[in-house]
């Protein structure tokens, strides 16, 4: 697949067939974990040609290298898009040059921390509820 930056993926299958096995595993492992901990409110749609997950705003994003303008080379970022507001006590993710999004790269699915994870999402969760609350203000 054409992985120069022109395309446009439309579809979880689409994105499988852009990225190696490696990346395949994470990416399926991370959504996994991602679909199983946010609640139904909660969708997944691809966006900027990776999925990417919202509530009442952004919660998460999942970018394999393999995808272009992701800003790695190799592995898959699972990005916070509130990264800043969230209290992440266990310094689990990196905080990038990026001031709001703060990720995690991984480059094999033995990295991937499920605890970890499932805390930081119920942080999200906090994040996102609270911006329910000022919409409603």
């Amino acid at each position: 697949m054409n992985t120069s930056g022109t395309i446009k993926i439309r579809s979880l299958l689409q994105l499988f067939e852009a990225m190696n096995e490696n990346e395949r595993i994470i990416v399926d492992v991370l959504r996994q974990i991602i679909i199983e901990n946010l609640p139904s409110y909660c969708k997944e749609k691809i966006s900027y040609n990776v999925p990417y997950f919202f509530g009442n705003k952004g919660i998460c994003i999942v970018w394999p290298a393999s995808i272009p303008r992701g800003g790695i080379k190799e592995g898959v970022l699972l990005g916070f898009w509130y990264g800043n507001k969230l209290k992440d006590t266990d310094r689990y993710l990196t905080h990038g040059s990026n001031k709001q999004i703060f990720y995690k790269i991984f480059y094999s699915p033995d990295e991937i921390d499920e605890q970890a994870i499932k805390k930081l999402l119920k942080e999200a969760l906090k994040t996102d509820a609270l911006a329910a609350k000022s919409k409603t203000k």
